[in-house]
């Protein structure tokens, strides 16, 4: 499925789940994201049936309970609702790895234009008349971690296919180089996002670190300028490019916590105070470091000397700006 349909059809989930009326689609064209706009002639009409009949037909097909009906004696045509207790799960209950899996996932959702999108469709259903019940609207909220704004143009433009430019500032680099790039995807690895892509400058595959692209990236060009290979894998080529020498850190953590920590680490058995004592290995410190202080104290490190002090440096930071990051 397409990801402009995709995201269309998670607003129009959305949507129909928070209000208990009947909505028209007259007013879910104009309300709900992704949809032909209204401008008075017959071709855009006829684009958003078509384009709403197959979107009401999709979701049935995957089991969305869409009802058609009226909310009064006075409507003059039918509107459409979602079910909300036919489409809900029972309760779940996920293992540890499951969790870490599902809490990337919302990481992302966080940091994706979807997300304002589907706000704004609640808005609008607000401002049009139709009662929404905030209290069992998805809690979704568009939201960036520091360091990483430039992470909603890399995506669209990877998603879009479309061609990208952006200054981007090395280490070892006194100021800031432009870079011209196939975007082929956006991949979290070891606690940093980063950009995967073909660089048309060097005439080879590339990966930049988000946080060091400066000023907003810009998409130029049409969509669907190129085609990532078919068979990339985002984490191996991260892996390949971004890899250097790999250290060893020993960390304690409190029974139950930092799940997202143990994905990749070593048990090493239990400390005396009944912590578990995890051995981790990492080409990138000071990312870990950031990692590890985000627990707070549910995560002690053992070794090395080094590791200790840079978390305990980001805790102290974190203390004297009032706990925020």
């Amino acid at each position: 499925m397409a990801a402009k349909r995709a995201e269309r059809l998670v607003n129009l989930v959305i949507a129909l789940l928070s209000t208990r009326q009947f909505v028209t689609a007259a007013r879910i064209r104009s309300t709900v994201p992704g949809y032909e706009a209204d401008d008075g002639t017959a071709r855009a009409d006829e684009a958003f049936k078509r384009m709403f009949e197959r979107d009401k037909a999709e979701l049935r097909e995957m089991g969305v309970p869409l009802e058609t009906g009226r909310t009064s004696v006075f409507d003059t045509e039918d509107g459409y609702r979602i079910a909300r207790a036919d489409y809900e799960l029972p309760e779940i209950h996920l293992t540890g790895e499951e969790a870490a899996a599902v809490g990337l996932a919302v990481r992302l959702w966080e940091s994706a234009q979807l997300a304002g999108a589907a706000q704004s469709a609640l808005v609008k259903l607000k401002a049009a008349g139709v009662e929404v019940d905030t209290s069992r609207a998805i809690p979704i909220q568009p939201r960036l971690d520091r360091g990483e704004a430039a992470f909603e143009p890399c995506y669209a433009a990877a998603r879009d296919r479309r061609r990208l430019q952006f200054d981007y500032r090395r280490p070892d680099e006194d100021a800031a180089v432009r870079r011209d790039v196939q975007p082929w995807g956006v991949v979290a690895w070891h606690g940093r996002w980063y950009l995967v892509g073909f660089d048309l400058d060097r005439q080879a595959p590339r990966v930049f670190r988000l946080s060091r692209v400066t000023g907003t990236p810009r998409a130029v060009g049409p969509a669907g300028a190129f085609e990532p290979p078919a068979d990339l894998d985002l984490p191996a080529v991260v892996a390949g490019q971004v890899g250097g020498t790999e250290h060893l850190v020993v960390v304690r953590a409190r029974p139950g916590t930092a799940i997202g920590v143990r994905r990749h680490a070593t048990s090493l058995g239990p400390a005396d105070d009944g912590d578990d004592r995890l051995e981790l290995r990492t080409t990138e410190p000071w990312a870990l470091a950031d990692q590890l202080a985000a627990h707070g104290a549910d995560v002690v490190v053992e070794a090395p000397t080094e590791m200790r002090d840079a978390v305990i440096a980001r805790l102290t930071r974190l203390a004297a700006m009032g706990g925020t990051a």
